[in-house]
């Protein structure tokens, strides 16, 4: 069934569903053939992830049967799934009511729903009578002992929560529609983010899907004097379109943003594909798919670069993989090839749905959503660190970010001192809110989550110029060496020869120089720490061509 993740961005399943008539029948015997048919196009309509549409017959059969409880049960979780919760409970309870032919996923699906009001003990009750009411196997495929674990990690984390101070970025950033997928350059300075608001009075909205106007990406810029974000506006530029747009990343530089689309009226967009977007004079160019082999025929989205560029990180639902969506890495061979992509393996990878994910700026810590064993309700926060060439165990991050709700992606900053992330709770805007965690007390990075003294990092950037002509040059190698001389971490410059990383601050570092054709150059920086934001130098280095 299609789901409606938007984290980021629209996330839709890319297979096609077969409705069995007679499976169908069985249930709904009591209905004459005519609606019978009406209740085959419904569900059709709603594993398309159609769920107005679906809604809408269903609604016509209800006047004609308005006590049959699988017409309210679907009626229910079509308005679950557009999140009129009141609407849904009041038609599930209408259909326990009745005592007669009720489906046992009515108790499963108002578990759920307890679950989200953090009515947490309701929803155990629920969950418990689903699982006594059906065989084993059916409790298996539905998850109604993940769902009943959410209920268990709520109540004990929920006790011990993390010392994080979060705020809501207000109207600013967020409106009365939904806002979703916050991506911060590194040094802090540019958010940019997915928003349903309309941009006109008569803006198309998603009418066979959930209603809501279509989606488009936004950015908001830090305004460096008086320390707040300037109003959000969209992104200048040919990114957005009139069907959904989303963005899944920003590159730590501030200079791609890696954007998910699925236009089916775009051939190469079509059924869900990453695409990059470079900005040049301040306006973003039309995004360009990355192909493959990072696309395919199935679903991809939300990608991020590594730091130092060499690595893209991205959800799949291709085959071979271990659930719903992974998180597969790929590493670049050359400006416009990419490697054969890796699966993270199973360690990071659960039978359910991994998304969001965003890598830190140092290069090792992977934030990453999942609906998983792990979670306090629908998808929390993880994450896990490279440690050689293995990932840890997944980590969840705690609440208060977490909660009932969804919640994700998170990115950081460079120093480590703030986070953002979206989230579904109480009390916002609208449907989700972008939120603002202070970090001051919670080592986020750190394995026991204790803070330590400047454990964030500093940026180090940069353009590489032919000596002569003063053109920037692509291609050139960037090693960082410390003070033994061992190199700590390399990039490449890009298409214009600049060149963007970060590294701990407090430190003095020598940059070495590479290029064929020229004379290696060496230059010695000291980068320092940051108090109130991530520190960042910008080094400029000419390069001499070898007689």
């Amino acid at each position: 069934m299609s789901k409606n993740f938007i984290y980021t961005y629209l996330k839709m399943k890319k297979f096609i569903t077969t409705v069995c008539l007679l499976a169908l029948i069985s249930n709904v015997y009591s209905i004459d053939a005519p609606d019978q048919v009406k209740m085959v196009l419904a569900k059709q309509k709603l594993y398309a992830g159609q769920y107005i549409g679906a809604l809408t017959i269903y609604k016509e059969v209800l006047q004609k049967y308005p006590d049959d409880a699988v017409v309210l049960y679907y009626v229910g979780y079509c308005n679950f799934q557009l999140k009129k919760t009141d609407i849904a409970t009041e038609n599930l309870k209408k259909a326990l009511a009745t005592n007669k032919d009720v489906k046992p996923e009515t108790h499963l699906l108002l578990g759920k729903i307890y679950l989200s009001e953090e009515k947490i003990d309701e929803a155990l009750v629920e969950f418990n009578t689903y699982k006594s009411s059906v065989n084993t196997k059916s409790a298996e495929m539905e998850d109604v002992d993940v769902f009943m674990a959410h209920c268990n990690n709520a109540k004990k984390m929920m006790l011990t929560p993390v010392d994080v101070k979060i705020e809501n970025l207000s109207s600013t950033i967020n409106s009365k529609y939904d806002e979703q997928t916050p991506c911060i350059s590194a040094d802090g300075r540019k958010l940019v983010f997915n928003t349903r608001r309309p941009e006109t009075t008569d803006s198309p909205v998603d009418i066979e899907g959930d209603g809501k106007y279509f989606q488009d990406i936004y950015i908001s810029n830090w305004d460096t004097i008086n320390k707040k974000w300037l109003p959000a506006e969209e992104v200048p530029g040919n990114v957005n379109t009139p069907a959904h747009d989303a963005c899944t990343s920003i590159s730590p530089d501030g200079k791609q943003i890696f954007i998910y689309k699925n236009d089916i009226s775009d051939n190469e967009s079509r059924g869900g594909d990453v695409f990059v977007s470079k900005v040049v004079n301040n306006k973003w160019k039309s995004p360009e798919s990355l192909g493959k082999p990072i696309n395919t025929s199935y679903w991809e989205g939300g990608a991020c670069i590594s730091p130092d560029g060499k690595t893209l990180y991205f959800i799949s639902e291709r085959k071979g993989g271990y659930g719903r969506g992974d998180i597969y890495m790929v590493k670049r061979i050359s400006k416009t090839e990419w490697g054969k992509p890796v699966n993270l393996g199973p360690e990071i990878n659960s039978e359910f749905d991994e998304v969001g994910a965003f890598l830190a700026p140092d290069g090792k810590t992977l934030f990453f959503s999942s609906d998983g064993k792990g979670s306090m309700g629908s998808y929390d926060i993880f994450k896990t660190t490279l440690e050689g060439d293995k990932w840890t165990k997944p980590v969840n991050i705690g609440f208060p970010i977490n909660t009932v709700y969804k919640d994700g992606p998170l990115v950081i900053s460079a120093d480590a001192k703030v986070a953002y992330f979206a989230s579904e709770r109480k009390g916002g805007l609208g449907e989700s809110d972008i939120y603002m965690a202070d970090l001051s007390n919670y080592g986020i990075l750190e394995k026991d989550g204790k803070k330590k003294t400047d454990t964030g990092l500093s940026i180090l950037k940069g353009t590489i110029r032919d000596g002569f002509q003063g053109t920037g040059i692509a291609a050139v190698d960037v090693q960082i060496l410390d003070g033994t001389g061992s190199v700590v971490a390399s990039t490449v410059t890009n298409e214009n020869g600049e060149y963007f990383i970060t590294l701990k601050g407090g430190v003095t570092y020598s940059i070495k120089v590479v290029k064929k054709g020229y004379k290696t150059a060496t230059e010695t920086v000291e980068l320092k720490i940051g108090k109130t934001e991530p520190f960042s130098l910008e080094k400029q280095i000419m390069l001499n061509k070898e007689k």
